[in-house]
């Protein structure tokens, strides 16, 4: 606790200027008074944002082309395209693009689409601060949140749909936190049927399920993930149900070389090599299997697949700290091994670094402030280089290294002895 803090928090601070630098900065017990000015202050920047820089046009006018489709009657998931090629995602993304449509005036008003994605971009924020105040982050760690220009620029000149994904994502951590499994189940599949990417945080959902509520009282929750995915499809569903499953959940697609910011150090046909993707596919499942065994049951003994019953006692109610970590891990390992990365993607994973970073005391403080500085060069490089694809490389392998090492999966099992 600082001086501060021991004479009576803010109060206390106000009689000393210095003091309440270090409160402000530094004691946990600031971080909501820190977030609350951050999100007034992120309001006022992104109106800035919006005012100052021009829209550029990627997809939205394909988002728009696409729910029309559904709009005139065709439920035929193969009939369904915008200008950029066919609709590849699932029904969620659908309805909510479709509330975009109307409020838009058909998608027509981009003035105001810009505007609804600055409550989106507060939301994910928010959601974000809640996130890392359950878990005792210090307010700085907050405030390296907002500097980065191509998150502002997903969220309010671009008006990709990865934002609203990771907002749904986000308030399903915080329930998860909070020990709402069924809530945060509904929530996270809500997040995978607006965009798949949400999938990466499934193999930490699924030890957490595991661990938890053991392999029988597992099945009910993921039962209910797999529900709201076949209600959202339903329309489509019967329509055409391969069509459906084949667009929106293909897992096979091919990406575009163009966009890539991790692979452009190799060429384009090694790129599209499915020898390239089944080898890195199994990297994933390697060292997700590997964290799985070894670091995030090493505070609770093995945790099998088939576990037939739960943790019992104290060992059943995991700390936000630990949930928190093992989906936020999942999802890098996720990151480190995909087969391609574009720059929307960057919100994928953007509001988790400073947390995985400073959850890995191996890190010097240096090391870690440069960690994400170069992070954010990598994905501001347009367009990508073979050295800006190469340091991401290098960063992702660092940090993943850096966690494997971290004295903090140990320091749970610690606590609870």
């Amino acid at each position: 606790m600082t001086p501060v803090a021991q004479r009576g928090g803010l109060s206390g601070a106000m009689a000393d200027p210095m003091g309440f630098l270090r409160w402000l900065i530094l004691d946990p017990s600031a971080t909501v008074w820190v977030s609350l000015l951050i999100l007034v202050a992120e309001i006022i920047v992104n109106v800035g944002v919006i005012q100052l820089v021009p829209y550029t046009e990627i997809d939205w006018k394909a988002y728009m082309d696409e729910v029309e489709g559904v709009v005139n009657g065709t439920y035929d998931y193969t009939q369904l395209r915008g200008d950029t090629g066919p609709l590849v995602y699932p029904a969620g993304f659908v309805y909510v693009f479709l509330g975009f449509y109307y409020a838009t005036d058909l998608g027509l008003n981009i003035l105001r689409a810009q505007y609804m994605f600055v409550g989106v971009y507060i939301a994910v924020l928010g959601a974000v601060h809640c996130v890392y105040i359950s878990t005792k982050m210090p307010p700085y760690v907050l405030m390296i949140l907002s500097c980065t220009y191509r998150i502002h620029s997903i969220f309010v000149l671009r008006l990709f749909n990865d934002p609203v994904a990771m907002l749904l994502l986000f308030i399903a951590v915080i329930l998860f936190q909070h020990h709402r499994w069924y809530a945060g189940c509904f929530f996270f599949s809500l997040a995978v049927s607006v965009k798949m990417n949400v999938l990466l945080f499934a193999p930490g959902l699924l030890f957490l399920l595991l661990l938890t509520f053991g392999f029988w009282d597992t099945i009910p929750r993921l039962a209910l993930c797999a529900i709201i995915q076949v209600i959202l499809g339903l329309p489509f569903l019967l329509e055409n149900p391969i069509g459906y499953i084949n667009r929106a959940f293909n897992f096979g697609r091919q990406f575009d070389y163009t966009w890539t910011v991790n692979w452009r150090l190799i060429s384009k046909d090694f790129f599209l090599d499915r020898r390239l993707h089944i080898a890195l596919l199994g990297l994933h499942v390697t060292v997700a299997t590997l964290f799985w065994v070894y670091r995030w049951a090493s505070a609770h003994g093995p945790v099998s697949l088939f576990q037939r019953a739960p943790l019992s006692g104290a060992d059943k109610k995991l700390s936000p700290t630990q949930i928190t970590a093992v989906l936020f891990t999942s999802n890098l390992i996720g990151m480190v091994f995909a087969r391609s990365l574009h720059y929307q993607f960057y919100v994928w994973y953007f509001h988790t670094l400073p947390w995985l970073v400073w959850y890995a005391p191996a890190l010097p403080a240096v090391a870690k402030i440069g960690l994400l500085l170069v992070i954010e060069y990598c994905w501001n490089v347009y367009p990508s280089t073979p050295l800006s694809s190469g340091l991401l490389h290098l960063c992702h392998a660092v940090l993943l290294l850096a966690l494997w090492a971290s004295s903090s999966w140990a320091s749970e099992k610690q606590k609870k002895k």
